[in-house]
């Protein structure tokens, strides 16, 4: 038997404990050279979008089954910018994000070289906008903690655990950011994604 383990194990890589049932996505933090200055590029997504109209994002979407995430992070950047491949330079990949609703992110950093030619798909994006990396590291953002709690299937057997009705359940923190612009707010999954990157490029 425990050949057969070491076997299966022999060229097994880690990731995520659950990770089957869980959702996929990869986005990509794009960054602009505008004027002698780096920027991050946003889109503001369709308000004819089923999920999170006029929300702000990166680029990104789901991971297909014959995709990696760094073949979807380029994908979808060009169905989405009207881009091409050759026109993105990925510069390296950057903290998973595992939201409460069994989300797995994806994110990677990259260059995108030119955007005067960016044919904008209209269907999913509304419009871009750039935003100065030098003004996103001196912004503080608003940070609001949220109470993350497990509530029990209403068939839950209590009756094999110890304490039984009375087990206390862990409850967890999840933490919102929102960083203002002109007149737009990041915030939530794009504000948590942009943060880990402000923090590696600045520690």
């Amino acid at each position: 038997m425990i050949d057969d383990i070491k076997n299966k194990f022999k060229n097994y890589k880690p990731y995520i404990n659950g990770h089957k049932d869980m959702k996929k996505a990869s986005v990509l933090i794009p960054i602009i050279k505008k004027d002698d200055c780096y920027h991050i590029l946003f889109e503001v997504r369709s308000k004819n979008l089923r999920n999170q109209p006029n929300e702000i994002s990166f680029p990104g979407g789901k991971i297909e089954d014959c995709e990696t995430p760094y073949n979807t992070a380029i994908r979808e950047t060009c169905e989405e910018l009207g881009t091409f491949e050759e026109n993105i330079t990925i510069i390296s990949e950057i903290d998973l994000l595992i939201t409460p609703s069994n989300l797995i992110i994806h994110p990677y950093v990259g260059q995108i070289k030119n955007i005067s030619n960016l044919n904008i798909n209209k269907d999913e994006v509304d419009h871009i906008f750039l935003v100065p990396i030098t003004h996103l590291i001196k912004t503080k953002p608003l940070l609001y903690n949220n109470i993350v709690k497990i509530i029990p299937n209403e068939k839950f057997p209590y009756d094999i655990i110890p304490n039984n009705h009375n087990y206390k359940f862990d409850t967890g923190n999840y933490p919102v950011l929102f960083y203002n612009y002109e007149n737009y707010v990041i915030w939530g999954i794009t504000a948590k994604i942009l943060e880990n990157f402000l923090d590696l490029i600045t520690e």
